[in-house]
């Protein structure tokens, strides 16, 4: 077994491969004078199971683009197995036709990832399950919700008003898993636009007044919403809101609008590589996936039970 890391989340490669106690593969993955993407493995890797630890997050079209010519360059290598290990999936929230004449990027980006010589994918909370129908590979979606659980118990103890909040209709199975798995309560946040140039109206369905509220999501990339929902919770009644999301996106003015909030807490992954603009953010904090995405690498090499993580 070998693991190659591209350039997009350095840290969490080498975090990974210090918990499978093995170096990273020596590669080298650099740019031409015309920003053109050159990829050289100096190891052997002929017949060998690797796996290419790579986020295709901002600049996400250079992380794709780095990730397939890896890809290529260990196909061509005669590797004999080759696994794209994925903590953040780009393209993934464009997964249908939100209107006539619009591709669907996410069919496209497993097209090319395929093509290139991946045979199999590791992600991590795809934006949708569906996604991994695009594929004729197979495709491991590990969740981010033990680790949650985990932090959460050891955070607030056995507090007893905690209670799982999700920012959206389309989140509320992912919030349930979590409410479910903390043995807590539920509570929806409704949103709705009435027209075109008018803000949205929030509508919370559950009671959440006197309680530490917690939300949840799977992406945070403006993060206006997650903030919109934070408000309209508050005005409910909510004591606290911390939030827990997987991916932090957290493009243009998110760490200000994060910082500026009634959010005291926000929870993230480290799938993405936090930038110092982020770090520099008080009520940003971070827990890792090295552990996690490290026993499943294990378990994907010795053909053993993936789902078992799950738990």
């Amino acid at each position: 077994m070998k693991i190659v890391a591209g350039n997009s989340n350095r840290p969490l490669a080498e975090a990974v491969a210090a918990y499978l106690k093995m170096p990273l593969c020596d590669a080298s993955v650099r740019r031409f004078s015309d920003m053109e993407i050159f990829v050289e493995i100096f190891e052997n890797v002929r017949g060998e199971d690797v796996f290419v630890i790579q986020s295709t997050s901002y600049p996400t079209n250079d992380n794709l683009m780095e990730l397939l010519i890896m890809l290529d360059a260990l196909r061509r290598g005669s590797a004999r197995r080759i696994t794209a290990v994925m903590p953040y999936f780009g393209y993934a929230r464009q997964d249908r036709k939100s209107g006539p004449r619009t591709p669907i990027s996410a069919k496209l980006v497993a097209n090319l990832l395929v093509e290139a010589g991946a045979n199999r994918i590791l992600t991590l909370d795809l934006h949708a399950g569906q996604i991994q129908g695009f594929f004729d590979i197979p495709v491991d979606n590990l969740y981010a919700a033990p680790l949650f659980t985990r932090d959460i118990k050891e955070v607030y103890g056995h507090k007893t008003d905690l209670m799982v909040v999700s920012p959206d209709v389309g989140g509320v199975v992912r919030a349930r898993q979590l409410a479910k798995r903390l043995n807590v309560d539920l509570a929806i946040i409704d949103k709705r636009r009435e027209r075109a140039g008018v803000s949205e109206v929030m509508n919370v369905i559950g009671d959440v007044k006197g309680r530490n509220c917690l939300l949840v999501d799977d992406i945070i990339d403006s993060g206006g919403s997650l903030c919109n929902a934070a408000e309209a919770l508050m005005k409910s009644g909510a004591t606290a809101i911390d939030a827990y999301v997987t991916h932090g996106v957290l493009a243009g003015e998110a760490t200000q609008r994060i910082k500026n909030s009634v959010i005291g807490s926000l929870t993230l992954t480290d799938s993405i590589l936090m930038t110092d603009k982020v770090r520099a953010v008080p009520n940003i904090r971070q827990i890792t996936l090295a552990n996690l995405l490290g026993k499943a690498i294990r378990a994907v090499a010795d053909e053993s039970s993936v789902s078992s993580l799950f738990d």
